[in-house]
């Protein structure tokens, strides 16, 4: 007994886009991140380059302002890739159910 039963004749449908939306998925990610880091990275130098005191609120709220946007960035891969992937196995071997045995009734037996 195996444990998957493949669908006899069934063909494979070739893989598609799906397989460069889950290659690329892992430079999205990086790049992505990076790029949306630098803004407050460049305002964190500018204002430690020229000593600008009292700006800690500015500073906080584009800290919040890209961690959300990182946040919603890593969401958005995340559920492409989940697609992606059930794409890929969507279009992988089909397999049979294994046979249940019914009892040879032409009407079922309800108790009410």
């Amino acid at each position: 007994m195996q444990l998957f039963n493949r669908l006899p004749g069934f063909t494979r449908t070739p893989p598609g886009m799906e397989r460069a939306v889950l290659r690329g998925l892992p430079t999205a990610l990086w790049s992505g991140t990076v790029l949306l880091c630098l803004p407050s990275l460049a305002i964190h130098a500018w204002t430690w380059l020229t000593g600008g005191a009292g700006t800690v609120e500015p500073l906080t709220m584009i800290d919040i302002y890209a961690a959300g946007a990182i946040v919603l960035h890593w969401t958005v891969l995340f559920t492409a890739a989940i697609a992606a992937f059930i794409v890929v196995v969507m279009k992988g071997p089909a397999y049979v159910a294994d046979a249940y045995p019914l009892n040879d009734s032409d009407t079922p037996s309800c108790k009410r």
